[in-house]
């Protein structure tokens, strides 16, 4: 499921429309495309979910400032399918190959806007604008339907914002019909150019500000953390989520006054999703 979004201070601007877009569809659906009917031929429905999230968290990447955003989600597998689990921080994904249970596929996510460094007066106008990332997932469930790993592999796609590798495991389980709980850790890395252009300050900026040094991020583990989530089904049409995602920047990403001194290792995201299913009949 797609689930990420661009940074907190231009979601709003941006992407909340588009959560409230997805509702409107869902509504404009005849009844007889809707998950409560019968469909016409599970080879030809396709079950879409829709949800709109909002987020309290971070306005950056190492920011000590918290603000409010909302950003879309979304799922679509055919009728008949068995339904995986998945997590809060999945992005949107295509299975294309199942090597003895080890999915693999294409996946692609949104990459948070960054902050401007006249933010932190380093009298620069260098910016990292949102942005789209593609690249590679694999997934395998060491129990199933309970216990699963996954990573992705995500390049983005313009802007030079470099490379990102994330790991995740998670436990999912079932509490009667109704419930559903998950919680894992994370780890997260990114390679020199998502470094550098994230939490580097380039001899000039240095210079310009005059109490600031430079500091040249290199690649590596930039984040450990957790995700937890708790979601319940209020009917077959209707689901809400909440959760919350930790995590601790270490490394050069830690170490970098973007973050040691302007801001805060510490990062914590708490979000509400609410969810709306219906079938699609081609």
């Amino acid at each position: 499921m797609l689930n990420v979004g661009t940074s907190f201070s231009a979601r709003l601007s941006v992407l909340a429309g588009t959560g409230l877009l997805a509702a409107s569809i869902a509504g404009m659906f005849p009844a007889s495309s809707r998950a409560d009917d019968a469909p016409k031929s599970s080879s030809s429905t396709w079950v879409v979910t829709l949800g709109a999230t909002v987020e309290y968290g971070p306005s950056y990447e190492g920011s000590k400032h918290y603000t409010f955003g909302a950003l879309p989600s979304f799922d679509v597998h055919r009728l008949g399918e068995a339904t995986e689990y998945s997590a809060p921080d999945d992005n949107f994904d295509f299975q294309l190959f199942d090597l003895g249970g080890l999915e693999i596929g294409p996946v692609v996510g949104l990459r948070d806007d960054r902050f401007d460094l006249n933010d932190l007066h380093l009298q620069s106008q260098r910016r990292v604008r949102w942005n789209f990332d593609a690249g590679g997932f694999a997934q395998y469930w060491l129990m199933e339907n309970r216990l699963r790993f996954r990573t992705e592999i995500r390049q983005s796609l313009w802007g030079g914002d470099g490379l990102v590798g994330d790991f995740a495991l998670d436990w999912f389980q079932p509490l009667g019909d109704k419930w559903l709980l998950s919680a894992g850790p994370r780890l997260s890395m990114a390679n020199s150019v998502y470094m550098r252009t994230n939490f580097g300050i380039s001899e000039s900026e240095a210079a310009r500000h005059g109490h600031i040094n430079a500091f040249d991020a290199g690649a590596g583990v930039k984040s450990v953390g957790f995700t937890v989530a708790a979601t319940y089904t209020i009917s077959p049409e209707w689901s809400v989520q909440v959760y919350e995602k930790y995590n601790r920047l270490v490394g050069d990403a830690a170490d970098s006054p973007i973050t040691s001194r302007f801001g805060s290792p510490d990062q914590n995201i708490i979000g509400f999703t609410l969810n709306r299913t219906f079938n699609i009949n081609f």
